[in-house]
């Protein structure tokens, strides 16, 4: 098929040549149209919930808001993860979603929750509201409002913030794909009734008199229209507030005829609303900014420009003086990223080119294949936008020429071996003949290449299955090299061959060019080697193993990280003040920190604190946090310097002169990802959990002081949970009854005097701001309830004072809460160090020095999680792509042999790929395990080349090679492809890996990973493929031969010999451990355990609901035609009582098993013991006959020497002869039952190796004199048997109690249709014979069960009995032994051995003396374990 397509491309030249130029032109207009951006966008699926309340504590918005929202929200389905944050005036209520749920869809249920759950939440408390549709990348353009010198006084920062609200938010709000324009800063501007408490006493008005004036004193209506003269009039009348003039004539109350003003009791002037937020730049003091919010899933590229374009447009609206400044543009970062992957992939693509014209040895040839490299990039932009993946950092990043240019280079390389062999050299082809030529060239290596291509593509497969944050970094990756590599797969059937006809010269001339000698050169070399390894190759195989078993080792000392960082070129810091830090203060030093960094690094352009919580507060920060942001000049251009760690650690010793706040750094988009997907803006959060905010947060400043002193760790802070003090109004509510009045009214009061309450609004066209009542802040600075007065039910007019006292307490800052659980966050960010360390060192740091509550615990979240969810996501999808690779290798040649010849590749080249992360310092991350998954297929492609030509040699010859003649003559055609293949590839990465560019930090770790590993993988795959071709080819040669076919038998069994004996896999272990083996192995255990799985799931057999019946019926049936119809369905829904009493006897049944299991598992351990019990009686047998068989080997040897000095008789001969050889068929007997001891141990273990005892010495088990009761296991089991059928006996009666049914009928009796009717009924036993007859039979089997287990339970019991006896028995024989018999037969034996020797004793009394000595021996031995065995059947009963 492959050279069909081959054969068409060179024949159909047109085609092919128009095809291309209409892929030039179509990815061209990818190119131009297709979305770009920094980096993908990783931000989880979510949905953030704000709400609002200004009046309220953290303690009351969690209970009264958060805690309802999250309870709603719970039941939403296909949802991840619910957290919150609770603070003083606001709640943020956080859900993360699966990704596979679109997020309109997961709005819309969100809102229908928040619909639901706004009844709970009083109308004053607030309202709910969703954030917008943003991301972790949304901010993509930051300004302030800047006014020129000279301008100061005229515009103010209620002024430039009322501005930005109405002039700037208004005309950036239109973009497409701006989704919010969130302003920040400044005075949000209000009319402002600052009431006088001393007129309001005065005149004895109250506050809220005040408060309703103004309301009926602002509106408008209409009265329709009047007609008049055939014209219509519209009547309408204004009554809307237009000015602070307008506020003073309003009227309260009237005395007497004289009115009292607004004027007369308060000021009417401008103010604002109470604020949570501020903005400072560049040390100037107090700014307005704004941050433009960029919808999800929008094209950042052209956002940006429009951005732009709009702003140019607004600064000429804006008034006199004013400009807007911007101080942080995505569209930097991404063209900063960009240019790092265009200069690499140029970088790459010169690289290959010079490679390939180097290396082929034809210009031409290389001109060739290099063209493939734009085409197959034009080709993978079109299915880009198709499949809508943007450019980015890593949809691009990871693009190498040289593996995609791979299938070309092959096909190329074997068109130039076949057209520049002997038989073309010297002559000038036709077209025809060239043509043909590159087919059979072409053809003959397509194969291969096609299936190495498809490898390498399908390796890539399993990166698209990864999800998560890894899927989001590395999917756009996979695809967009698959793309290319597809592309450049039809490039090298279709295209290549057809330029290859067109423009390789066809007169054939042999020029040895540089790269011929080159090549020569080095196949001197390799020859070399490879000799060497042919002749040594076990032991090459064995360096090749030793050398993977020592990279694997290196591997685990690697460390490990989530994701390089990536460097956005400028720097995010967090500035921290302590709990209760005013506003005032956070503005004074954040201004201070502005100034000293501006003042002590030049390479600064702005740095902007944005302090508080912005207008839309996706970012939930207290006025005591700041984030500000410091834009940083060109990296060539620092001074101060010269890597970002160091100058982080220079900034922060500037910073430390700034007493009363906290400084950690981090950068933009690295910090706002980190605080959307995991609520805490660090590398890793140490979550403490807990119920009481003062212990969480005390626990979490003790373990960060741990913390703190770990390696790696640093920028270590405990966010801030405690300290903010209240004010604490508390109301005597004895007063409060006995005055009339009740608390609402109290707070109403004292909410509008100092938080205002909104009155109306008032309009200034189509401006609109608050009318707000609150007390003169001027006379009230101090809470002081002696001020404010309520009117009794009376009308009499008393302090507040009197009926309520103020505390000053510290409650909670803020409440996190993570799950529905309260939790504070320990951030830590990580320099200089993998983060799995850290963690790793952080958890036992605080397991050995942090004792915790019950009920407190820590979790580790931040990269950390990431990286878990990472690893394990990779230890799935790496298998796979190792499976896949198997797969399609068997397709390739049919021979699991080949297959796994070619495979080893993959082990080999992980090698190089460890080594080279080692040598340049690099943990193992994401990026290095997709740089893995790349390499393995990469460096299966040169196994598959050598392999395929090794067998073509060997099917073209006309007479059968040997497998060494076939390696000498195909390794050097193979050296050049091998050797260009591995090389382009690698060389290809070169630009990414010593890139120091923006974004080079990501790409850098997989660029070495396939260097080295190429490198690697292509010296190894060139002497090893071989060494395996010629063990696996030689194998069968040496059976064939003559002379080795007569000695194969004995060469088998000197293998068989060598090879490790049973012995040798022994495993040792302890009595315990080979129990624990046996309890874990044992088919009876796991079947009993399944019984009882298998009698808990009969609980779903207890309601049992008969078939429904449906019943159709026509005709005539109550109506007056023969057309009628009626559908019947009924359903009988059984008894109601059945199934509570089976369920019943299901759980006696679950208790029987459960009582079975036990004594399966007490019989299993009653097994081994007693395996191993005939173990160590069997091996003391052996140690014994064997003592006894040296004795008789040595009175063999005497009586043979006595014999020749004619001191002894031929009957005194034979004897000593017959002696031996008893002992030695005692020897063999005991050895033999020694192997059945050995394997029925093996057998009760059910263990796959032999076991060794490591105890052999047989000892007397002790018993516990004080259990002699039979086991309750055993008790247990026979009573619960008898129990079972006492329950079936409540089961059968059950069944005297009535069934119920239900139906539905639906009838057309004309002329009458549409006619339901629902039926329920009851059926009743009317004749009981059956049951009674079942119910009887049932009775008597409980009798006959329950006469059973106590016969079985007496049995027990006198076996007992008998055992306890029986044990007595044999501990008095052991007795009896140890204390005369065995010192009575050492002695005789010593004695008698003396005797012989002096020759004081004849050969009969010897061999009469040996023999008594054996038996007591022996006796003793069989007595002892005869009494173990009586110790294991009793422990089994008792």
């Amino acid at each position: 098929m492959f050279q069909a397509i081959v054969r068409f491309a060179v024949t159909k030249k047109l085609f092919v040549g128009l095809t291309t130029l209409f892929l030039l032109a179509g990815g061209i207009y990818a190119m131009l149209t297709l979305p770009v951006d920094a980096v993908p966008d990783i931000t989880n699926n979510q949905v953030q919930i704000v709400t609002v309340s200004p009046t309220l504590a953290p303690q009351e918005v969690e209970q009264l808001i958060t805690f309802p929202i999250e309870v709603a929200m719970s039941n939403i389905m296909n949802v991840e993860e619910i957290r919150s944050v609770s603070r003083f005036g606001l709640s943020v209520v956080t859900v993360v979603f699966k990704e596979s749920v679109p997020i309109l869809d997961a709005r819309q249920l969100i809102n229908e929750q928040i619909r639901t759950v706004a009844g709970e939440i009083p109308p004053e408390l607030g309202m709910p509201e969703m954030m917008p549709i943003t991301t972790g990348l949304g901010e993509i353009y930051q300004y302030t409002l800047d006014v020129a010198p000279g301008y100061e006084d005229k515009y103010d920062a209620m002024e430039l913030r009322t501005i930005q609200d109405w002039i700037v938010k208004r005309q950036l709000s239109g973009i497409p794909g701006i989704v919010e324009i969130n302003s920040f800063g400044g005075y949000l501007k209000q009319y402002e009734v600052a009431v006088d408490p001393d007129a309001l006493y005065a005149l004895n008005i109250t506050i809220s008199d005040v408060f309703e004036a103004l309301s009926r004193n602002n509106q408008n209506t209409g009265g329709s229209y009047i007609e008049k003269r055939n014209r219509a009039y519209y009547i309408r009348s204004e009554g809307m507030i237009a000015s602070l003039h307008d506020i003073e004539k309003i009227v309260v109350d009237n005395r007497g005829g004289i009115p009292v003003h607004i004027k007369d009791v308060g000021t009417v002037q401008f103010g604002s609303a109470k604020r949570f937020g501020a903005m400072t730049r560049d040390g100037r003091g107090e700014c307005v900014g704004s941050i433009a919010m960029m919808l999800k899933g929008a094209n950042a590229n052209i956002v940006t420009q429009e951005l732009e374009s709009r702003v140019a447009k607004i600064q000429k609206m804006l008034p006199e003086g004013v400009s807007i400044s911007p101080y942080l543009n995505r569209s930097e970062l991404v063209s900063r990223n960009i240019s790092t992957v265009i200069r690499n992939l140029i970088e790459g693509a010169i690289i290959v080119f010079l490679v390939l014209i180097v290396f082929l040895g034809n210009v031409r040839a290389g001109l060739i294949v290099a063209s493939v490299i734009p085409l197959a990039m034009l080709f993978a932009f079109i299915l880009m936008r198709l499949f809508g993946v943007s450019a980015n950092l890593m949809s691009l990043g990871a693009i190498d020429f040289g593996i995609v240019v791979d299938g070309s280079i092959v096909i190329v390389e074997g068109v130039l071996a076949h057209i520049y062999s002997k038989s073309f050299l010297g002559k000038t082809l036709s077209r025809q003949q060239m043509d043909e030529q590159i087919v059979a060239g072409a053809g003959g290596v397509v194969r291969s290449a096609t299936f190495a291509v498809l490898i390498i593509l399908i390796v890539f497969f399993p990166i698209l299955t990864l999800t998560g944050i890894e899927g989001k970094y590395f999917t756009p990756m996979a695809k967009t090299l698959v793309f290319c590599i597809i592309g450049a797969l039809l490039l090298s059937l279709t295209y290549v061959p057809m330029m290859a006809s067109l423009f390789l010269k066809r007169h054939i001339r042999a020029n040895r060019t540089f790269a011929d000698r080159f090549f020569s050169w080095l196949n001197k070399i390799y020859q070399r080697c490879l000799r060497i390894c042919l002749h040594f190759n076990w032991a090459t195989v064995c360096i090749a193993f030793v050398a993977l078993v020592g990279s694997l080792m290196l591997f685990t000392r690697l460390g490990a990280e989530f994701i390089p960082t990536l460097d956005e070129g400028d720097f995010a810091m967090q500035m921290t003040l302590p709990a209760g830090s005013s506003l005032t203060r956070s503005v004074e030093l954040s201004e201070k920190a502005e100034k000293t960094l501006l003042e002590n690094f030049p390479e600064i352009r702005h740095v902007v604190a944005k302090i508080g919580t912005a207008e839309v507060p996706t970012d939930p920060m207290a006025v005591e946090d700041a984030d500000v942001m410091i834009v940083m000049k060109p990296f060539k251009e620092w001074t101060s310097a010269s890597s970002r760690a160091e100058m982080v650690e220079k900034m922060k010793a500037a910073l430390d002169t700034i007493q009363g706040a906290e400084f950690n750094f981090s950068q933009p988009i690295q910090l706002r990802f980190n605080e959307l997907m995991t609520g805490a803006k660090a590398d890793i959060a140490v979550k403490l959990y807990g119920e009481d905010m003062a212990e969480l947060y005390t626990k979490a400043k003790e373990a960060a002081r741990h913390v703190e002193n770990i390696p790696g760790a640093s920028d270590v802070l405990v966010e801030q949970a405690m300290g903010l003090p209240q004010l604490v109004v508390e109301y005597d509510r004895a007063k409060i009854a006995r005055y009339g009045m009740n608390i609402e009214e109290l707070n109403t009061i004292i909410r509008t005097a100092y938080a205002g309450e909104t009155a109306g609004t008032v309009f200034e066209n189509e401006r609109r701001f608050d009318l707000v009542v609150r007390l003169d802040q001027d006379k009230v600075k101090d809470l002081n309830l002696d001020r404010l007065f309520v009117r009794t039910a009376d009308g009499v007019q008393i302090p507040v004072s009197e009926v309520a006292s103020i505390d000053l307490v510290n409650g909670p800052l803020q409440i996190n809460r993570d799950a529905t659980k309260r939790r504070v966050v320990i951030g830590v960010n990580v320099r200089n160090a993998d983060i799995q360390q850290v963690v790793a060192n952080i958890r036992q740091t605080l397991e050995q020095n942090v004792k915790l509550k019950p009920g407190y615990y820590f979790e580790y979240g931040g990269q950390f999680e990431n990286l878990q969810n990472a690893i394990r996501t990779l230890t799935v999808v790496i298998p796979v792509a190792l499976m896949l690779i198997l797969l399609l290798l068997f397709f390739a040649f049919k021979s699991v042999t080949y297959t796994l010849v070619v495979f080893s590749t993959v082990p080999l080249s992980l090698i190089g790929g460890v080594l080279a992360l080692w040598l340049r310092g690099l943990p193992f991350s994401i990026s290095a395990g997709v740089g893995f998954i790349a390499l393995f297929g990469v460096a299966v492609l040169n196994g598959i080349l050598m392999i395929n030509h090794f067998n073509d040699l060997r099917d073209r010859s006309p007479y059968r090679l040997s497998t060494m003649r076939i390696i000498r003559r195909g390794t050097p055609h193979l050296l050049r492809p091998v050797f260009l293949t591995g090389l382009v590839a690698s060389q290809g990465f070169v630009p990414m890996a010593i890139a120091t560019s923006a974004g080079a930090e990501v790409q850098r770790p997989l660029a070495t990973v396939v260097i080295g590993g190429l490198i690697v993988s292509t010296i190894l795959t060139l002497l090893i493929i071989p060494v395996f071709y010629k063990l696996v080819g030689t194998a069968p040669t040496l059976r064939r031969k003559p002379m080795v076919k007569k000695l194969f038998p004995f060469l088998v069994l000197q293998g068989l010999l060598l090879l490790p004996s049973p012995g040798a896999a022994q495993q040792t272990v302890t009595l315990d451990e080979a129990v624990e083996t046996a309890l874990k192995n044992h088919p009876r255990l796991r079947s009993a355990e399944a019984a009882i799985e298998r009698t808990r799931a009969m609980h779903g057999e207890s309601w049992e609901l008969s078939p429904t019946s449906v019943e159709y019926a026509w005709g005539q049936l109550n109506g007056i035609t023969h057309n009628d119809r009626q559908v019947t369905v009924t359903q009988s829904l059984g008894s109601l009582i059945t199934p509570f009493y089976k369920n019943a006897l299901v759980r006696r049944q679950e208790a029987t098993g459960t009582y079975y299991r036990e004594l399966v598992g007490k019989e299993i351990t009653a097994e081994v013991k007693r395996a191993w019990v005939y173990y160590l009686y069997t091996r003391q047998l052996c140690d014994l006959y064997r003592d006894q068989n040296r004795l008789a080997g040595e009175l063999l040897r005497t009586g043979e020497l006595r014999y020749a000095q004619r001191d002894i008789s031929q009957l005194e001969r034979n004897m000593t002869a017959t002696l031996a050889a008893d002992m030695k068929n005692k020897l063999f007997q005991a050895q033999e039952e020694h192997k059945t001891a050995a394997a029925r141990l093996q057998w009760a273990c059910y263990a796959d190796t032999p076991l060794l005892p490591a105890d052999t010495l047989l000892t007397q088990w002790p018993v516990d004199p004080a259990a002699t009761g039979l086991s309750d296991a055993y008790r247990g089991y026979f009573n619960s048997l008898a129990e079972e059928s006492t329950a079936k006996i409540k089961v059968e009666r059950s069944r005297f109690f009535p069934e119920l049914s239900a139906g539905y009928i639906h009838q057309n009796i004309l002329p009458d249709k549409g006619l339901n009717a629902w039926t329920v009924g009851a059926s009743f036993p009317i004749f009981f014979n059956t049951q009674r007859s079942r119910i009887r039979q049932a009775k008597i089997d409980a009798y006959i069960a329950d006469n059973e287990a106590k016969a079985n339970i007496r049995t027990l019991e006198n076996k007992l009995s008998e055992l306890q006896a029986t044990l007595r028995r044999y501990g008095e024989s052991i007795r009896y032994y140890t204390s005369s018999a065995l010192p009575e037969a050492e002695a005789l034996v010593r004695s008698a051995t003396l005797q012989l020797q002096g020759s004081e004793t004849g050969i009969p009394e010897f061999v009469q003396s040996i023999n008594s000595a054996l038996e007591i021996r022996r006796g003793f031995a069989e007595a002892l374990y005869l009494y173990n065995v009586a110790v294991l059947e009793y422990e089994l009963y008792r």
